[in-house]
């Protein structure tokens, strides 16, 4: 699958472009957004090469990489971004991150990207194992996983360095055989 086009009830998701390094910057440039994961807000030239290496990875054979805009259906408007990596050396798993502009927090809006990336991830790359990993301050990334179909497995200790400091990461993950389907989403 070459270029991303996908919809649910509320959201798309679409290959990223250059024109979206603004509307990106919104989420990768702002601390709020920013606070749980593992580096601090992006500059916009660091976020012209992030959607510069995306579709560069749009590219590869086989792809490993989806850097994906997270658009509202109802405007087009792209309110975030989400990425799906399979693992080289485990082909049937990929980790999910997403991130979203924080004036569309608190709408399900999280719970329903989630759903909408194991989605694709299970139906249409034929993954067998989804995962994800949160900071342990996170819970509404904690509720949006859960209601998503997710399964909390446990915490990696000192899993990444974020502001100077050691974070522990929970991760949790979805799987094909126990998933329960494209529901609502």
């Amino acid at each position: 699958m070459r270029d991303v086009v996908f919809s649910g009830k509320r959201l798309g998701l679409r290959e990223v472009t250059i024109a979206d390094a603004d509307a990106l910057h919104a989420v990768y440039g702002d601390p709020a957004a920013t606070e749980h994961l593992p580096f601090d807000p992006r500059t916009r030239e660091e976020v012209v090469d992030i959607v510069a290496e995306a579709i560069a990875a749009a590219g590869a054979d086989p792809r490993r990489l989806y850097v994906l805009a997270v658009t509202d259906r109802e405007s087009g408007e792209v309110i975030g971004v989400a990425r799906l990596h399979i693992e080289a050396d485990h082909p049937h798993s990929a980790e999910i991150g997403l991130g979203l502009r924080p004036d569309h927090w608190g709408r399900g809006i999280g719970t329903d990207l989630i759903r909408l990336l194991l989605v694709f991830g299970f139906k249409h790359l034929r993954l067998h194992r989804i995962w994800g990993a949160r900071s342990p301050a996170n819970t509404a990334a904690q509720l949006a996983m859960l209601v998503a179909g997710m399964v909390e497995e446990g915490r990696i200790r000192h899993h990444v360095r974020a502001r100077g400091s050691w974070r522990d990461s929970v991760v949790h993950s979805a799987l094909e055989d126990e998933w329960e389907g494209d529901r609502d989403v």
